[in-house]
């Protein structure tokens, strides 16, 4: 299994405005891609205005095949052409769970 941490840096005042967006119109489109949403966070301590969304995935290549299906429906593009004037930063890092994980 490997895991996806996505991290997305909002001004404070936008926070609110994203999360409204994605409930109504990337949620759905994305988990019907990418299939296994860990989980959805905002942070509360440390840096604020940010957030973080957990994915996983069977493989490397499930990864880029689904994310690939993903960037190219249509109304992920025009999802995506919303809310990136949103986004201050945006990072992903993967995450490989060593065998004595119960992730």
């Amino acid at each position: 299994m490997l895991f996806e941490m996505r991290t997305y840096h909002l001004p404070p005042s936008r926070l609110r405005d994203y999360l409204a967006i994605y409930a109504e119109k990337g949620k759905s489109l994305q988990c019907d891609v990418l299939g296994h949403l860990a989980g959805c966070y905002t942070t509360e301590v440390g840096d604020l205005n940010q957030v973080i969304f957990i994915w996983g995935f069977c493989s490397f290549e499930d990864r880029l095949r689904r994310r690939a299906a993903l960037a190219a429906l249509p109304a992920w593009q025009a999802y995506v052409a919303e809310v990136a004037p949103l986004f201050i930063r945006q990072e992903s890092r993967l995450l490989m769970p060593p065998p004595f994980s119960v992730g």
